[in-house]
């Protein structure tokens, strides 16, 4: 479990008795169920921990804050956060630092409130800030180029570096085929329902210990693979590798579909899996049910699973996952992270239907007026779904990023 540190740093007028004021900041930090550290006026260390507040204690604080603000922009490119109980005339002070933060187009937001929604927002934005510290210097693969039909699910690689930190690394799709062909296919003690599924299960395995090999190589903390180019070149598929890679913390994503890549691994790093990344099968306007479905679903998201062949091309090996029912959040970024969408609702059932992509999933959506967005301003066909509901803490992370 990561472990998020939170400092809090005070702006103080030097009108206010210290003693009155310290008496206010114990009674107030004391109400709070966050664990912090209090690091009073000494700014040193600004910026570098997964949340840092600035802790506006009294009113006459806003010139105090304007000659830090350039020390602490060099510290950090984070939004600034002014906590403040709104005694003596600390909300005024807060709301005019906010404002000439917005006037210098600085991203900033006041924390205050009750004891309970304070406390909450604080653990929500330290898991925002963790995550985004975690994302630093990622390297993701991009196997191959986007599949031919993905022809709106590029990236741009400049704003993903800019605002996530990730680096997006150009690997041919020979590179993967080559260290294919060397590595060693292990026979299989598995079985399935069919005798040409278990008969593909070694050569899965082999593509599987392939890519592990050249996410090793390359140093990579997830990727996405032109992954029908298997079909032609070694006469199965990667539903398999990626159920498991997914499942060990290796976020892989299918036909080259960057932004679906981005999505599963802010996901994984807000929540510690992967997703589900799915196609819209079906939708019924009126009432907001949809079908979802694909071939590979992370192993550790699901109750069960099964072998199958996969469903387009009727060869090698596909997944049919079956996830618990309930709560579940959809999730999708643009390639270059200046759109999102998330909507919560409910895992109604799996099901098992011949005609679709193996795994197989019903939603009902929390709102039903949301399934527009899927008819008229989608962001890509491949959407991911998380277990439970992540709203909140999704839209606190990409406040973070977006431009």
């Amino acid at each position: 479990m990561k472990v998020m540190s939170i400092a809090i740093y005070t702006l103080t007028s030097e009108l206010h008795d210290e003693q009155a004021v310290g008496e206010v900041t114990r009674e107030f930090l004391n109400s709070l169920d966050v664990t912090y550290e209090l690091k009073g006026s000494d700014y040193a260390d600004y910026g570098s921990h997964s949340l840092d507040l600035i802790y506006v204690r009294t009113g006459g604080t806003e010139g105090i804050f304007k000659r830090l603000l350039p020390e602490l922009q060099a510290k950090s490119e984070r939004p600034f956060y002014l906590l403040t109980s709104g005694k003596s005339n600390s909300l005024a002070a807060s709301m005019e630092i906010l404002s000439h933060l917005r006037q210098n187009d600085f991203k900033g937001e006041i924390i205050h409130g009750d004891p309970d929604y304070i406390s909450k927002r604080i653990r929500l934005l330290a898991k925002v800030g963790e995550a985004l510290k975690s994302l630093k210097g990622c390297r993701m693969g991009v196997i191959g180029e986007p599949s031919d039909w993905l022809i709106a699910s590029h990236a741009d690689n400049e704003a993903v570096m800019q605002r996530l930190g990730i680096s997006l690394i150009d690997i041919p799709m020979q590179e993967l085929i080559d260290i294919i062909n060397v590595t060693p296919q292990l026979s299989k003690v598995e079985r399935a329902s069919k005798d040409t599924v278990t008969n593909s299960l070694s050569g899965a395995y082999q593509i599987y210990d392939a890519l592990k090999l050249l996410v090793g190589k390359e140093c990579l903390q997830g990727f996405t693979i032109r992954c029908f180019d298997l079909l032609t070149s070694v006469w199965n598929t990667g539903c398999l590798a990626l159920a498991k890679l997914n499942a060990e913390g290796i976020v892989a994503s299918c036909e080259g579909d960057v932004p679906a890549m981005l999505s599963m691994k802010i996901a994984q790093s807000l929540l510690g899996v992967s997703g589900f990344q799915a196609n819209p099968a079906s939708i019924t306007p009126t009432t907001g049910e949809m079908v979802f479905a694909h071939c590979t679903i992370p192993l550790n998201m699901v109750e069960r699973y099964e072998f199958d062949t996969h469903f387009e091309s009727g060869i090698g090996i596909g997944i049919r996952g079956y996830m618990k029912e309930g709560p579940i959040t959809i999730f999708k970024v643009s390639g270059d992270l200046s759109r999102y969408f998330i909507e919560e609702g409910e895992l109604i059932r799996n099901q098992a239907k011949p005609d679709l992509c193996r795994t197989q999933q019903v939603i009902q959506l929390s709102h039903p007026s949301q399934a527009s967005y899927f008819l008229t301003d989608p962001i890509g066909n491949h959407h991911i779904i998380l277990p439970g509901h992540h709203k909140d803490l999704l839209e606190g992370f990409l406040r973070n990023v977006a431009a």
